[in-house]
């Protein structure tokens, strides 16, 4: 009875090793058959960090419409707005998986500014976001309101000299394109005018419709209809080259600027550490996506939105040389944000 006890007790003892074993090997496959299966396999989601409705929010929206197309998975479009240069979504997306299913459409801001701007930032846009590629680009309007007695750059300039201060312009948060633009102008022309920061730019436009401040630099395809209707004045264009659409609006560089350019440029990203492969493939859909003259039409030229694409290392690039020069006109002006 004794033996037989004991033989029991080691029959169970190897039926256990050998479902636990069984399990392991089971586990094993599963993650080998997931990491085995193509990129991507599940839904994907695109963060932006603004609201919904501005231009960030419209290049994220049709990249992610196209991913969809040609990828044959869901793509979520997240809003995360929150901080002037959308700061809070860049820091969720930089604390992601480095999977490849969490990515970052953002403006320009997030990657060159927002290191010198705050003191307090979660994340290293150098060190914890993997460039994918730039988007597009959309040149700024310089935009006063009609009541105000300047015609073009030049007038403006004498009008703010002889009024130093007294010129409110809006901005779309401290350390964004729509600031940092207007300083250089200031730095340029030795003009000073007065900021009124807003929390995007529909509000500040809004403002300035109605008579509040009287100025902002901003992207064309934000002041387009305004401007048509005649609620507002535009003065040039921070394009390199004057538009085929507006032929007659001079560019601001060749308005006394010299080599003045003011736009904001959109970028795609991921987390750090997402596999080359990965970054390889969304840099190739989206760089044929933005390519695609059919695409260009239906989504870029309405919004004033000139393609960028590139290699992830072009993109990079771009990135540091543009935070560098960036970083020493916010330390001049002395700008500084919590």
């Amino acid at each position: 009875m004794r033996g037989s006890h004991t033989s029991c007790k080691r029959w169970q003892a190897i039926r256990a090793a050998c479902a636990t074993v069984l399990a392991v090997v089971l586990s094993l496959g599963s993650i080998l058959t997931a990491s085995a299966q193509p990129y991507p396999s599940k839904p994907i989601r695109i963060v932006v960090p603004f609201a919904a409705g501005g231009i960030t929010d419209v290049i994220g929206r049709a990249l992610g419409q196209r991913l969809s197309e040609a990828f044959g998975q869901q793509v979520i479009i997240e809003n995360r707005a929150g901080g002037g240069t959308g700061q809070v979504g860049a820091e969720y997306v930089a604390k992601s998986a480095p999977d490849g299913y969490t990515l970052l459409v953002t403006a320009d801001a997030t990657f060159i500014t927002a290191p010198h701007v705050y003191s307090k930032l979660g994340y290293d846009p150098l060190t914890d976001l993997a460039p994918i590629t730039a988007l597009g680009i959309s040149p700024q309007a310089l935009t006063v309101h009609p009541s105000l007695p300047a015609r073009t750059l030049g007038e403006l300039v004498a009008f703010a000299k002889q009024n130093p201060g007294k010129l409110n312009y809006g901005t779309f948060g401290i350390g964004s394109s729509g600031h940092l633009n207007i300083i250089l102008l200031e730095e340029m022309t030795g003009t000073k005018f007065t900021p009124v920061h807003y929390r995007g730019a529909a509000p500040a436009i809004t403002d300035l419709i109605g008579g509040h401040i009287q100025m902002i630099i901003v992207s064309i395809g934000l002041i387009a209809q305004p401007w048509q209707a005649g609620q507002l004045k535009v003065l040039g264009f921070g394009s390199s080259e004057r538009l085929a659409q507006y032929p007659d609006v001079p560019t601001l560089s060749e308005s006394g600027l010299q080599r003045y350019e003011a736009g904001s440029w959109y970028g795609l990203a991921a987390p750090k550490g997402t596999p080359d492969e990965i970054i390889a493939k969304l840099n190739a859909q989206t760089r044929m996506i933005f390519n695609d003259p059919a695409f260009q039409e239906k989504f870029l030229a309405p919004s004033f939105i000139f393609s960028i694409v590139s290699t992830p290392e072009i993109f990079a690039e771009r990135i540091r040389a543009e935070s560098a020069k960036w970083d020493k006109i916010i330390r001049a002006a002395g700008v500084k944000a919590e």
